[in-house]
């Protein structure tokens, strides 16, 4: 097994999972990237493997492509993440599937294919992207899937952690505010800026500053993380 560590990043291609793929790669991991249609990388050491997280079996293709290339994982990042804001009422059976299928199926299937890859070798660190909507819910934006979803993260987030914390696995999340990315067109960010009691949005940056922090604090597992301008405390 060699001996350089690698991480996993769902959702790679752009935004917060494309700002992580280059940070990890700056503290030396191998990476191994992976969205919908993800290209290949001129860096030897970022292993591009394209697929739709929610479909059954790519969660478990992604852990083996990277075991294969680079024969052990230790980070898992659970990036990839699909947000529908709409009334409770109008959701479709398809938008339901839609959000289910990345936020929680994709979650599913490639962190228990990471958490054994990490048994067998050093331990790891599973991190999972979250919304402060779960815990600060608010009347201009309804998101009741993304609080479904993203709040069953939160949960089992403590759960994990509780399981394999005398295991040498640690799980924690990060629940973002709006963020900087191509996700908002950017004649929004003045809107958007108003939702955050700081008075501005975050930027790719503070997420991955926020995941880089929890990746070197070995005595921190089981923490939702927020990052969101002070939205979980208050408005």
């Amino acid at each position: 097994m060699t001996t350089q560590k690698v991480a996993v990043v769902t959702g790679a291609s752009q935004g917060i999972g494309a700002g992580l793929v280059t940070a990890y790669r700056k503290l030396g991991y191998a990476v191994v990237a992976n969205s919908r249609s993800i290209g290949p990388s001129d860096d030897p050491f970022v292993l591009a493997v394209p697929g739709d997280i929610a479909s059954p079996g790519v969660g478990n293709r992604i852990i083996e492509q990277g075991l294969q290339a680079f024969g052990r994982i230790d980070t898992l990042i659970n990036n990839a993440g699909v947000f529908v804001a709409k009334p409770f009422t109008e959701y479709t059976e398809a938008e339901f599937d839609l959000v289910t299928g990345v936020n929680l199926r994709g979650f599913f299937e490639a962190t228990q294919a990471a958490i054994k890859a990490m048994l067998g070798g050093d331990g790891g660190h599973i991190v999972n992207v979250s919304t402060s909507l779960v815990d600060h819910a608010n009347t201009n934006v309804p998101s009741a899937l993304a609080s479904l979803t993203k709040g069953g993260l939160n949960a089992v987030t403590r759960s994990l952690a509780i399981e394999y914390a005398a295991r040498g696995i640690r799980v924690n999340t990060v629940a973002l505010g709006i963020i900087r990315t191509p996700m908002h067109a950017e004649e929004t960010h003045a809107a958007l800026a108003g939702l955050h009691p700081v008075g501005h949005i975050g930027d790719v940056s503070d997420v991955v500053g926020a995941v880089t922090y929890l990746e070197d604090a070995p005595f921190v597992t089981g923490e939702v993380l927020h990052v969101d301008g002070g939205q979980s405390a208050g408005h």
